[in-house]
């Protein structure tokens, strides 16, 4: 049988407090399905880089506490 999600959950956060590269790279994956599905619909912004990593980078931030 598998892990209990509260133990997968756990596992995970663990992983991306303790470990940057894992950390970045959800960042990254994050921040693009955002700023792809802002473009996909149409919005244009100069900066939405910099706004869909911050968005990432809280989502991340709040997972994790």
């Amino acid at each position: 049988m598998g892990l209990e999600f509260a133990e997968a959950y756990d596992i995970i956060a663990k992983g991306l407090r303790e470990d940057r590269g894992l950390y970045y790279s959800y960042q990254a994956n994050l921040a693009m399905a955002f700023k792809d599905e802002c473009s996909r619909m149409g919005y244009k912004f100069p900066d939405l880089h910099i706004i869909a990593n911050e968005a990432a980078k809280n989502f991340l931030d709040m997972w994790i506490k």
